[in-house]
This record gives structure tokens, C-alpha cells and sequence, in this order.
């Protein structure tokens, strides 16, 4: 079985757009692992955020509380670096991430969101 990584800005990109991921993953034929550390940002921002970032934020935590996903630890307080670590360590898994930096560093494939709803995956 193949994983899915996702980091906060696909999470909350997905909720911006309506977009079910978590289903739209696993039709995919994946199980999605989400880093303990973007859980943490995503609460964090649910709380601190302004406007519409809180309200995605929210919608985003109450959405990750509703769905069964596997869990990690990066061991590393930069979330975007330890999400590039656990890729290059596990060529298998796939990146969701719209972060370009993030996708430049890596060879894995990826989960990016093309056009207004469609999840596709690219190398």
C-alpha cells in the first residue's frame, strides 16, 4: 500500500477549494499519513490565525478529527524540512504539498491540485 504525505498548506488549500481529500486519496488506492507537527500547525492556526485562515483552519481540524490517517513524528521543528527528510527516506511515498521549495527538493512524486478540484499526481 502506498502513503500520501500532506502538509498544512495542501490541507487547508484543499478546504479553501471544497475539495474532499480525503476521500478523493483514498479512491486513489492510498492511506494518508499526516506528521504530528502539521497537526500542531493546523491547531495552531485555528487559533491564531485572522479571518478566513481561521475559519479553514477549523474546518481543517474538525475535518482531520472525523478521519482515520496515520500519524508521525518528523523530529524536527522545521515541518517543511522534516516532511523532505521522511520523503528522501521513504522514495515510496508521495508529497502533497503546493510548497514549491518543497517540491523541488525531492524525486518522490507528488499530490498537487490541478485546476479548481482535481487531485492529480505527478513526478
Amino acid at each position: 500500500m502506498a502513503y500520501v504525505v500532506l502538509d498544512t498548506n495542501f490541507i487547508l488549500s484543499c478546504i479553501r477549494k471544497k475539495i474532499d481529500f480525503f476521500n478523493d486519496i483514498q479512491f486513489m488506492g492510498f492511506k494518508i499519513i499526516i506528521p504530528i507537527q502539521v497537526l500542531d500547525e493546523v491547531r495552531q492556526l485555528s487559533m491564531t490565525a485572522k479571518g478566513k485562515f481561521k475559519d479553514e483552519a477549523k474546518v481543517g481540524l474538525k475535518l482531520l478529527e472525523q478521519n482515520e490517517f496515520k500519524r508521525v513524528d518528523l523530529y524536527i521543528k522545521n515541518v517543511d524540512n522534516g516532511i523532505v527528510k521522511l520523503a528522501k527516506d521513504n522514495k515510496e511515498y508521495i508529497v502533497a504539498t503546493l510548497d514549491q521549495e518543497i517540491k523541488n527538493q525531492l524525486k518522490n512524486r507528488k499530490l498537487i491540485i490541478r485546476g479548481e478540484k482535481r487531485l492529480e499526481i505527478v513526478a
